[in-house]
């Protein structure tokens, strides 16, 4: 979460990196709009706790900041307004769809439109951003929405059903970034694998990269969001294996390692498919890291199957993990379900974060001796390829990519040479 003051213009973002894409637009369409004395809050709803997290953070913010009119929008807005709508510090309830609409702005500011740019108006639907404050990698929203109804899942109700950007607006969004100066563009949707089913051809995530990289000059690095790798197609691993300058780290939505847990969860993969899809990205790319989504304590999993999905995290060989204790949402047939004991579910993610510090520790000594290509996100600090965080000496140039060899390992992050 973050919140930058910018002409007396706030914004805090919570949850994905859509989210953070979202917020840009918003940022540079209330600039335009010359709006002053406004805090924007882009929330999540992904779990109870995020709904929560995002209460505090109005609380505080009226507080912090009493004289500006307080916007609540984003996934926790869509699904709950109203109860947004009574707390004395909301001024104003935006709904996902309205959030990067230029009428929004206008209606919030009191511009006339004719004072508007008409360029802005004319990209309304597809607006496109110049850049992230204070980053140096870039989010590109590629698409929106899922068709899929996991039976935890609430976003499908706040996102809608997929719906996909042209081609040829993602890579002219693309190329306004990389001219910005930025060297490395992250894809970024609800559901990024099913790119393109609903648009006119035979058009796929692997096309789309395919297609941004030829369209596309002087990309330094493509970056992968969370993907489906049951819906991954020949195309994708062509070009993973091909190009490098598709990053060597991909992030799985697994969410479990027991396939009767998947089956009550209504995903559509089972644990071998995740296994074979691992094996066969190494095979082809053998350079290439995993992270994965784990939830921790979904209903009815018993202490058995919860050791699977242990034995399963070392099947895959995942690098990074991101445990979601269950937290069931009102209106998901999993809130339905025989609910566990929150004592139990807190244990298993602490199991589970205890296996993720293992896995990435190992991973980090095994990269001491190497030589890697580091991106600089702040002074002192940058990643790797495989996504890994490193840190390095101060004097080197926020936004540049320097080769650095490694020389040990530090409470999670790599050491680089000094010299």
């Amino acid at each position: 979460m973050k919140s930058p003051m910018v002409n007396n213009l706030n914004f805090l973002t919570f949850g994905c990196k859509l989210n953070t894409y979202e917020t840009q637009i918003m940022r540079e369409k209330a600039e335009s709009s010359h709006l002053k004395n406004f805090s924007f809050i882009n929330s999540c709803a992904v779990t109870n706790e995020a709904v929560k997290q995002v209460r505090q953070a109005i609380r505080k913010e009226k507080k912090n900041h009493p004289n500006n009119k307080l916007v609540v929008t984003g996934c926790a807005a869509e699904l709950y307004p109203q109860d947004f709508i009574n707390m004395p510090e909301v001024d104003f309830v935006i709904g996902n769809n309205e959030k990067t609409k230029t009428n929004t702005f206008i209606n919030l500011s009191g511009i006339n439109n004719q004072e508007i740019k008409e360029n802005e108006l004319s990209h309304d639907d597809h607006p496109f951003i110049n850049g992230f404050e204070d980053r140096t990698r870039a989010f590109v929203q590629i698409q929106n929405g899922c068709d899929h109804r996991c039976t935890f899942c609430i976003i499908p109700f706040a996102r809608g059903n997929a719906t996909s950007l042209s081609g040829e607006i993602i890579v002219k969004q693309v190329q306004k970034l990389i001219d910005n100066g930025y060297h490395e563009i992250i894809l970024t949707g609800v559901d990024i694998t099913s790119y393109g089913k609903d648009l006119d051809g035979d058009i796929t995530l692997g096309k789309l990269l395919k297609y941004i990289i030829k369209h596309t000059d002087g990309l330094k690095r493509l970056r992968i969001s969370s993907i489906d790798s049951i819906e991954i197609d020949e195309d994708f691993l062509e070009i993973f294996s091909t190009e490098n300058i598709i990053m060597p780290h991909l992030h799985l939505s697994l969410q479990s390692g027991n396939n009767m847990v998947l089956k009550r969860m209504l995903r559509r993969h089972q644990t071998e498919d995740a296994i074979n899809f691992c094996e066969k990205v190494r095979k082809i790319r053998p350079d290439t890291v995993f992270g994965a989504d784990i939830i921790a304590g979904f209903p009815t999993e018993t202490e058995e199957m919860h050791q699977t999905t242990i034995k399963h995290i070392d099947e895959c060989d995942i690098t990074y993990l991101h445990i979601f204790p269950f937290s069931a949402k009102i209106g998901t047939p999993a809130a339905r379900m025989p609910q566990i004991d929150k004592n139990t579910i807190r244990r298993r993610a602490k199991d589970l974060r205890n296996l993720g510090s293992i896995k990435l520790n190992s991973y980090l000594t095994s990269e001491i001796g190497k030589q890697k290509d580091i991106l600089i996100e702040k002074p002192g600090f940058g990643r790797t390829e495989q996504y890994s965080m490193v840190l390095l000496p101060k004097n080197i140039a926020q936004g540049e990519i320097i080769s650095k060899k490694i020389i040990g390992v530090s409470k999670n992050q790599l050491l680089a040479e000094l010299n």
